[in-house]
């Protein structure tokens, strides 16, 4: 019987911290244990959950494989005219690649998931791979929820070993949390927005418009010394 897998991401618009890309395969009679443990978009689970679910789908799983893409490796395929959408399609790529003739379910973020899925077989090596691409797949197809799952633990578990290296609580890295921008902006002041360290994105417009700002208050500061 064809094993089933399914993939998704974690840390996509992340500003600080990877992107993680992971992909779990498992046998079709192992769709109903994981309905029943609860397993469905790491988004609308909590992450105690979360945890306790990471574990399980480790041991019902025929295989999981995780990427983790550093923030540098992101702002170096993007210098290199890679965006992110094709990124997440190479990493996707080679996950299906480990298991060519199972039948794989993708989430894609895209807003046209048809053309994801054409970027994501131009970078197969092995063709007429049995894919299946949509959006919302992670709330739709148990096996993809259970990627979201791994993906979105993986990259918490990154998240929280970096908080501790630095020993600062910089939030959950994403934009739209003022305990991240807060953290950016005293980061961007100390280094004069130079030289940021690895774990920041770089080519992140939020990171960018930050930067200026923080020149622009340079020179306001200048201006107001004469």
């Amino acid at each position: 019987m064809k094993l089933i897998g399914g993939i998704d991401e974690a840390g996509r618009g992340a500003v600080i911290g990877p992107m993680v890309v992971a992909g779990v395969t498992i046998d079709p009679k192992s769709e109903k244990k994981l309905k029943t443990l609860g397993v469905k978009d790491s988004k609308d689970i909590k992450p105690k959950k979360r945890e306790q679910l990471y574990d399980h789908i480790q041991k019902i799983a025929r295989d999981i494989i995780v990427f983790k893409v550093a923030p540098c490796r992101i702002d170096s395929y993007r210098k290199m005219g890679i965006n992110l959408d094709k990124i997440e399609a190479m990493k996707m790529a080679e996950i299906i690649e480990f298991k060519p003739d199972a039948k794989f379910y993708v989430d894609a973020l895209t807003q046209n998931p048809k053309r994801f899925k054409e970027v994501i077989s131009g970078f197969l090596k092995t063709k007429n791979v049995d894919l299946v691409v949509d959006n919302y797949m992670d709330e739709s197809v148990v096996v993809v929820g259970a990627a979201s799952i791994i993906a979105k633990v993986e990259r918490d578990r990154e998240i929280a070993e970096l908080k501790q290296t630095l020993g600062v609580d910089f939030g959950v890295g994403y934009p739209h949390d003022p305990l991240t921008i807060q953290f950016m902006e005293k980061i961007i002041a100390e280094t004069n927005g130079k030289n940021l360290p690895d774990y920041i994105r770089k080519s992140w417009v939020t990171t960018e418009m930050m930067q200026e700002k923080n020149w622009q208050k340079k020179i306001m500061e200048f201006v107001l010394r004469k």
